[in-house]
Parts: structure tokens; C-alpha cells; sequence
């Protein structure tokens, strides 16, 4: 059961993985259906015919987008594997993370059951949120998210290339733009070579390979706490 208390102005890294297992991406066309979704419904609005967003995108590689002004959380980073993802979510509104996780997830459930003819749940119960309490847990935990493609055959040592994650985003250019905030980690690691140059120093996946989703068979996974006050946004 989460027992983490959800505040507006406060960073989480949220996590899940599929039932029993179970690859819960299957095929670039659900990976591209999940993060498009994971970014688009940070809207408050449900406006977003996500069908359309997600085959116009495939096609073109182009966003159409309505105005993000407004949003339940702000997205920090992402990484999406086979059978989980990993986000840093900041709440902007009261219950955001809440909602904002709720709509992703019973969304994304519908789409792959009736692409895939099942029924039931496809993910391991409730997403599971950490708190992040200051600047050095944010930043090794972005190293942390972003490390995880290492463990995918053809990956190690080529994460910033991963597709399905935000960490070429941090090292090139953002093709998510006002969709995704890095500004709060890149403001302390540098951007770019620096960034890249801090993960491969942090060592957070060599030193940690029991994730919190327990994918290695370990029960449970903590990000440091070194005591440092978050800075502000």
C-alpha cells in the first residue's frame, strides 16, 4: 500500500510495472502511446484525443498540442523499459500526481486490452511514489532513471541514445519542449557533456541493481539522503 503523502511543490519519482511481470510495452506503437500520454495528460482537462496525437506523431515526429499554460504536475524526467517505467513527477496542483497517474494508467490499460484482446490489470496494482527531500536525492535519482537501459541487451553505455527516455533530452536538445522540465537538475549538473558526465560518474545503477520494483529479485531500493536542501524552482 503507498503511504507517501502528496504535496503541491514537492518531487517524486513514481514507478510501476507490469502484472507478474509481465512486458506491459510491447511494440514502439505502445511505447509511443504511453509517453505521449504520460506527457499530454499532465493537462487538467481531458481535451486530448490521444489516438490521434499518438498516429500523427509516428507519421510526422510533430506534437499538436493544446495550451500547457496550466497542468496537474510537471514531468522531470522518464524512463520507459519492457515491462516498467520510471518518472520524476513534480505536483503543481493539490491531488495532481494523483490524478495525473490515475487518467495515465487507466488510459494506457484500456488501449493495450483491447489491442491485445485481454482483460484485467496489466499493472502491478497502485504506482508507487518516493519522495525526493533534496537537491542530492533529485539529482541521483535522475542518474538512477536514466541508467536503467543499461540492463537492455545493445544499451550499456549508449543509455543518452535510448529513444524512450528523457536522458537525451538532458544531453541534446529537449523534443518535448514545455512538455518536459529538466531545468531543476541541469541547473545544478551543467547541460549536455556535463550532464552525461555526472550519471556516468554516479554510479547509481552499478551501486543500486535492486530497483525498487524489485526486477533483480531485491525488496526494496532507497535513493540516498545526503541532507541537502532542495533548491528552488
Amino acid at each position: 500500500m503507498r503511504t507517501v503523502a502528496f504535496a503541491p511543490g514537492e518531487y517524486y519519482h513514481i514507478y510501476n510495472r507490469g502484472n507478474q511481470k509481465q512486458d506491459v510495452f510491447r511494440s514502439d506503437e505502445d511505447r509511443v502511446r504511453f509517453l505521449l500520454s504520460l506527457l499530454l495528460l499532465q493537462h487538467p482537462d481531458p481535451i486530448i484525443q490521444l489516438s490521434r496525437v499518438a498516429k500523427q506523431f509516428v507519421r510526422n515526429s510533430v506534437l499538436d498540442i493544446p495550451d500547457m499554460r496550466q497542468r496537474l504536475v510537471e514531468l522531470v524526467a522518464f524512463t520507459l523499459m519492457p515491462n516498467h517505467f520510471h518518472c520524476i513527477a513534480h505536483e503543481v496542483h493539490e491531488n495532481g500526481i494523483s490524478r495525473h497517474m490515475h487518467r495515465l494508467l487507466v488510459s494506457y490499460t484500456k488501449y493495450f486490452n483491447t489491442k491485445y484482446e485481454q482483460v484485467g490489470h496489466i499493472f502491478q496494482g497502485p504506482f508507487q511514489a518516493v519522495h525526493i527531500e533534496d537537491d542530492d536525492q533529485l539529482l541521483y535519482c535522475s542518474a538512477y532513471i536514466h541508467r536503467n537501459p543499461r540492463e537492455l541487451e545493445g544499451w550499456r553505455g549508449r543509455e543518452h541514445e535510448y529513444p524512450w527516455s528523457s536522458y537525451q533530452d538532458y544531453v541534446k536538445a529537449n523534443r518535448w519542449g514545455a512538455l518536459l522540465q529538466p531545468e531543476i537538475v541541469l541547473r545544478q549538473t551543467g547541460r549536455g557533456n556535463r550532464y552525461r558526465r555526472f550519471v556516468n560518474m554516479s554510479g547509481a545503477k552499478d551501486r543500486f541493481m535492486d530497483s525498487v520494483l524489485q526486477i533483480d529479485g531485491a525488496e526494496s531500493f532507497s535513493i540516498p539522503n545526503v541532507g541537502r536542501s532542495r533548491m528552488e524552482v
